[in-house]
C-alpha cells in the first residue's frame, strides 16, 4: 500500500520536447523505436515507492515478467519522486530510466504536452489494443491529455467516506446509515462533535482544507463540475457548482466551531502516515480518505468497529451517490530510451495483464486497473473494500481534468478556497472571477 501523500504535487519544471515521430521499422511501433523486443536487452525502471512491503511487491511483479520475458531483464530503481524523474526524462542519457512511473495524474498534461514522456499510442496500435474494453472510462482521461496518450494506468485509488460507527452509537445515530447528502453530513457532524473548552474531546469531521485529504479536488468529486469549458479556458467562475461547494464547506467550517478553533485542533494531530491518525485516536469520528486506509487501520488496531461508505454527495444528486473521486499511479516510457519497444513490453504486462494487475493490487492494497481485474475471483480484500471496488467502477466518479501546466491551476484554487473558509476573502464570485483569470493567464504562459 503507498505510504504517500495523494494531494497533488507541485507543478513540474518544463520539459524537454518529444522526438519526432519516424517511419516505422519492420516489427516495430511507428514511432521511431527500433530496438528488437526479442532480442535480450536490459532495461531501467524507475518507480516512486519507497516502504519495504511496497518494494518488494513491485520487484515480484517484475519477477513475474521476467518469467514471461526471459530476454529482458529489469533494473529496478525504487524512491523516485516526480523532480527527479522530471530531470532524467529530460537528460536522457544511459544511465537514464526506459520506463517509469508516478504518483501524480494531475502532471499528466504536463507530461504529455511537453513530450517528457512518449506517445504510446503506436504501440497501442501496433497490438490493437482496445482501451475501452481494458480500462475505465475516467483511468483513460487522466492518462492522456488533449488527444495524446502518454501513459497508462498502474493501480486507482478511489475516495470515499470512513467513520467511527462505536461514535455513530453513542451519539444516537444508526451506524449502518451513514449520511448521504452534505445537509446530512452536517447534521451527523454536529452530532458526533463533544466540544472541550476551546478544543474538542471529538469532533464529528475535520473540514479545513489544511486536514487531512479534505483537499478541493476531493470535495468537488461529490458535485457535477467543469474545471474548464470548451474553449480551455477556467470554468470555476460560471460553473455554480464550485460556488455551492465552497458555500457548503465553509458553513461546515463555521457549524463546528469556526477556523480558528478548527485549525487549532488540527495541530495536534498526528502523522497521516503513522499509527497516531486522528481518525485511529478517535479525535476524529469521520474521515475523507482512500481505499489504502483499511490497512492503517488494520496496522494501528484501532479499538472501534469502522465503517466505510461513499463520500455525500449534493443534495439535488442523491441518485449519483456511490460515486466519488479517482486517482492512480501511471507509468510511461521516456522518450529519448533507445530500448522503447522492449520498455513497451513491461509498460503493457503491469498494465494489462490481468494476473498482473490482480497480483500486485493484492500486495499494494490499491484498486485494480482494469475492468477485468476488477471483478477477478483472484482478487483478496476486506469486504469494506467492496465500496471502494464499487466507486471506482460508478459512472458518475471523477477525477481532476489535465492542463498543460500540470496542478497549477489545482494549487491556485486551492489557495483561493483557503482564504475564503478563513473569512479573509468575502466576495466568493469575484473571488473565483480572478481565481479563474489567473489560470487562464498561467496557462496561456505555460503554452
Amino acid at each position: 500500500m503507498p505510504v504517500r501523500p495523494r494531494r497533488a504535487a507541485i507543478a513540474l519544471a518544463a520539459t524537454a520536447s518529444i522526438a519526432v515521430l519516424a517511419s516505422a521499422c519492420t516489427g516495430s511501433a511507428s514511432n521511431g523505436a527500433s530496438d528488437d523486443p526479442n532480442a535480450k536487452t536490459t532495461i531501467t525502471f524507475w518507480h516512486g515507492w519507497s516502504a519495504p512491503a511496497e518494494v518488494k511487491a513491485i520487484q515480484d511483479n517484475v519477477d513475474r515478467f521476467e518469467k514471461a520475458h526471459p530476454n529482458i531483464t529489469v533494473k529496478v530503481v525504487g524512491n523516485i519522486n516526480d523532480d527527479k524523474l522530471n530531470q532524467a526524462l529530460r537528460a536522457g542519457g544511459s544511465n537514464g530510466p526506459d520506463v517509469v512511473s508516478s504518483f501524480t495524474t494531475a502532471n499528466v498534461g504536463k507530461f504529455c504536452a511537453s513530450g517528457a514522456l512518449a506517445d504510446l499510442k503506436p504501440f497501442i496500435e501496433k497490438d490493437r489494443l482496445d482501451l475501452d474494453k481494458i480500462f475505465p472510462k475516467v483511468l483513460q482521461q487522466y492518462t492522456q491529455f488533449e488527444g495524446v496518450r502518454c501513459a497508462l494506468p498502474l493501480l486507482s485509488d478511489a475516495y470515499g467516506l470512513y467513520y467511527n460507527k462505536d461514535a455513530f452509537r453513542a451519539a444516537g445515530l444508526d451506524p449502518d446509515a451513514p449520511p448521504k447528502t452534505w445537509t446530512e453530513f452536517t447534521q451527523v457532524a454536529k452530532k458526533l462533535t463533544k466540544p472541550k473548552g476551546d478544543s474538542y474531546e471529538q469532533l464529528g469531521f475535520m473540514p479545513n482544507y489544511l486536514g487531512y485529504e479534505t483537499a478541493v479536488s476531493h470535495y468537488m468529486s461529490q458535485w457535477d463540475h467543469r474545471y474548464f469549458d470548451a474553449d480551455g479556458k477556467s470554468n470555476i467562475a460560471k460553473d455554480p457548482a464550485f460556488a455551492e461547494m465552497m458555500t457548503y464547506q465553509k458553513s461546515l467550517v463555521d457549524a463546528l466551531g469556526g477556523f480558528r478553533k478548527l485549525d487549532r485542533y488540527r495541530t495536534t494531530f498526528g502523522d497521516e502516515w503513522g499509527a497516531k491518525h486522528p481518525f485511529h485516536t478517535g479525535q476524529v469520528a469521520m474521515q475523507l480518505d482512500g481505499e489504502w486506509r483499511l490497512n492503517f487501520i488494520e496496522d494501528a488496531k484501532v479499538g472501534f468497529e469502522v465503517g466505510v461508505a461513499p463520500l455525500p454527495v449534493a443534495d439535488d444528486e442523491v441518485a449519483e451517490y456511490g460515486k466519488g473521486y479517482l486517482s492512480g499511479t501511471i507509468m510511461g516510457i521516456a522518450p529519448r530510451s533507445t530500448k522503447q519497444n522492449a520498455a513497451w513490453q513491461l509498460v503493457k504486462y503491469m498494465t494489462t495483464d490481468t494476473e498482473a494487475v490482480v497480483a500486485f493490487a493484492n500486495d499494494i492494497g490499491n484498486v485494480p486497473s482494469t475492468l477485468e481485474a476488477l471483478k477477478s475471483p483472484k482478487l483478496k480484500f476486506d469486504p469494506r473494500f467492496k465500496t471502494f471496488l464499487d466507486i471506482a467502477q460508478h459512472p458518475a466518479s471523477t477525477t481532476s481534468d489535465g492542463a498543460v501546466n500540470g496542478s497549477t491551476y489545482q494549487d491556485t484554487l486551492q489557495d483561493f478556497a483557503q482564504k475564503y473558509e478563513k473569512g479573509q476573502v468575502t466576495d466568493l464570485r469575484k473571488g473565483l472571477e480572478e481565481t479563474a483569470a489567473q489560470i487562464d493567464r498561467d496557462i496561456a504562459q505555460a503554452k
